[in-house]
């Protein structure tokens, strides 16, 4: 697991005296599917895993984890919110039994999205309020009356990207990254892929000589956001000895330009 998506499995975890079991990255961050193998018992019952992870940017192999869940008998439970602003999501092309997304990281508002295969979502007992209806069954997991404003937004993201086409999206995204990982400055550590392959464009990295907050704080003085820390991903960076520090992060999306890359490279350069 990385990413966001552990905290809620262990406290699930010590509700019903589950056990949770992570699974190792490589030294590149990608996941050790051979771990993953190795630990899936027929006691298995969830394998719930990033599409992309939020602290690194790397991306995951979901149909191989889902193929080696379900030879183990497990359920196959994908968050897609790191990735959902990077790429287009086909649940069905994926195969996974869940996959939970929120519309905030897509340029909409803070609400929360669920697929789930019809045959699962039938087979379980929804904490259910009396207004949510039987059918669709989707609709027995709803919170009665909708939060119709944030449905309308979720809907107009959809739309804006839908206008934009996820070819041109993704082609921009490959090249700022690209002229990232290209241009930095030797005065920086890259945690992470060195090429656009296997990764979306969010970068981990450390500035030689100084806190990964201090680093923040100079490149927000010339209006450049970035996050220190760990993100909430406090096992890959433990695992890639970062802690309790983490490193700087930075992002690029679909409005980035080549010149705000350029504009943070040489304010790196400059530290």
């Amino acid at each position: 697991m990385m990413g966001t998506s552990i905290a809620p499995w262990l406290e699930l975890a010590h509700d019903l005296d589950l056990s949770v079991d992570f699974i190792g990255i490589r030294e590149d961050t990608t996941l050790d599917l051979d771990d993953l193998e190795e630990k899936l018992t027929e006691r298995t019952r969830v394998v719930a895993f990033p599409l992309a992870a939020n602290a690194l940017g790397t991306t995951t192999d979901a149909a191989r984890i889902t193929e080696l869940a379900h030879a183990a008998g497990a359920l196959a439970w994908a968050d897609a919110v790191h990735y959902a602003p990077h790429g287009p999501i086909d649940v069905a092309a994926l195969g996974v039994d869940v996959l939970l997304c929120s519309p905030y990281k897509f340029f909409g508002p803070h609400l929360g999205l669920a697929f789930g295969r019809e045959e699962l979502l039938r087979s379980w007992r929804p904490y259910k309020v009396r207004p949510a209806a039987e059918e669709p069954v989707g609709g027995r997991f709803e919170t009665g009356t909708l939060a119709h404003e944030l449905l309308a937004g979720f809907v107009a993201a959809v739309d804006y990207l839908d206008a934009l086409g996820w070819e041109a999206v993704q082609a921009h995204e490959r090249a700022l990254g690209q002229r990232f990982l290209d241009r930095a400055p030797d005065n920086c550590t890259l945690y992470g892929l060195e090429t656009m392959s296997g990764r979306v464009p969010t970068f981990a990295f450390r500035a030689e000589g100084m806190a990964p907050r201090e680093v923040a704080e100079q490149l927000a003085a010339r209006e450049i956001a970035v996050w220190d820390g760990d993100y909430y991903a406090v096992e890959p960076m433990t695992r890639l000895g970062l802690q309790p520090d983490g490193a700087v992060r930075a992002g690029f999306v679909h409005y980035n330009t080549f010149e705000e890359v350029d504009r943070l490279l040489a304010a790196l350069a400059d530290l």
